[in-house]
């Protein structure tokens, strides 16, 4: 890869509630520490994106559960991916995964987020600004327990949709077996 990198990483692309986040990142100098944000623990994602934003150029894009639903997770990230590219049309860009939803001149690497520091710093800005996120409508609907799940399909958050209905974050569009005949 050049020095000349926007990492492109997207968090919530399996979830049943909340918003798809999307992030590209250029790294201004070398940053220690950086990996695959699902593997590093909150303290650790929170204090790199202090030192990514101060650090670095990029460009955080979020679907909301509405606009997923009505887009497509497809569309939203084929949309977020060329608003990226659009800002850094100077730099190669790099998305983790194997797929660039039709866009061209963007390569991809499976478990790049990993591999390559562009794409980790990506995927931690796209992940702590989706739990963000979470964090508030946890606040603002603490009956489904996202500050635990994050709007993933957990057991837990399954639970809940069961006892209490959909949120009114709930991506409509997304099926859970569980849950066939019950709300949507």
């Amino acid at each position: 890869m050049s020095n000349n990198l926007c990492g492109i990483d997207e968090a919530g692309r399996g979830c049943i509630a909340g918003p798809l986040a999307v992030a590209g990142c250029v790294l201004q100098g070398s940053m220690e520490g950086l990996a695959d944000s699902k593997t590093l623990t909150f303290k650790k994602r929170e204090e790199l994106f202090g030192r990514i934003t101060e650090k670095s150029l990029y460009k955080i894009l979020l679907f909301s559960h509405d606009e997923v639903d009505e887009k497509g997770l497809s569309a939203c990230l084929k949309e977020a991916i060329l608003a990226i590219q659009e800002q850094f049309k100077e730099y190669e860009i790099l998305m983790d995964g194997n797929c660039s939803f039709g866009v061209r001149g963007v390569k991809t690497m499976v478990k790049a987020d990993a591999k390559i520091a562009e794409v980790s710093a990506a995927s931690i800005l796209a992940k702590v600004t989706r739990d963000r996120y979470m964090l508030q409508m946890d606040k603002l609907y603490p009956q489904y327990g996202f500050a635990k799940h994050k709007g993933y399909g957990s057991v837990l958050h399954v639970e809940m949709i069961k006892r209490f209905g959909a949120s009114p974050i709930q991506r409509k569009s997304f099926r859970i077996k569980a849950l066939e005949a019950a709300l949507f």
